[in-house]
């Protein structure tokens, strides 16, 4: 899997700063409804510009392979009680920023047990918009916690191929999908 730095949601190497940044990859959602440190912008040069601005590249919905969406847990949250991820699609407002934000897909509520290094959070593929909802030029991710999580960390990146694994409950980095002392017989 190859992360492309300008399809990554979270941390601070596309320049982002602020809440809820806390490493170069990785965002810490503390507590209420905060938006990823990074907008990613969908317009290209080159690609014909549509009313008000518009023109985002081709997502390649549909397409096999597809581009995936990766949640991951990367440092186990701690004190809050859950928390729910959004992704949000928004059209230009006309002078090349972001209009009004709508959500597109939300994960389940994750309790704070669920919240634990490893966790996939939001794994789909890239999803078109709703029906009635513009095509995107920016796309973000909103979180949205209860409680007051005091560690934790989050990496989001739009990517084209994960590790997509069945795991269990004991160990989710079971490559075959089956727990130590299991004998498949040939």
């Amino acid at each position: 899997m190859i992360i492309d730095n300008l399809l990554l949601f979270t941390g601070t190497s596309n320049g982002a700063s602020g809440v809820p940044v806390l490493g170069a990859n990785t965002d810490r959602p503390t507590t209420g409804t905060q938006v990823s440190s990074n907008i990613i912008d969908l317009h290209m040069a080159g690609i014909p510009v549509l009313a008000n601005l518009q023109g985002a590249r081709d997502m390649g919905i549909g397409d096999d392979p597809a581009l995936k969406i990766m949640a991951v847990v990367v440092t186990t949250f701690g004190a809050g009680t859950n928390m729910i991820l959004t992704l949000q699609g928004a059209p230009d407002n006309g002078s090349g920023a972001p209009g009004t934000f709508v959500s597109w897909w939300s994960s389940p509520t994750y309790t704070t047990a669920q919240l634990v290094q490893g966790a996939r959070l939001f794994d789909m593929d890239m999803p078109r918009p709703p029906a009635a909802v513009q095509v995107p030029r920016f796309l973000q991710f909103q979180y949205v916690s209860t409680g007051t999580f005091t560690s934790g960390a989050l990496e989001i990146a739009i990517v084209l191929d994960r590790m997509d694994q069945m795991y269990n409950s004991t160990n989710n980095a079971i490559m075959g999908g089956y727990p130590p002392g299991i004998v498949v017989a040939n």
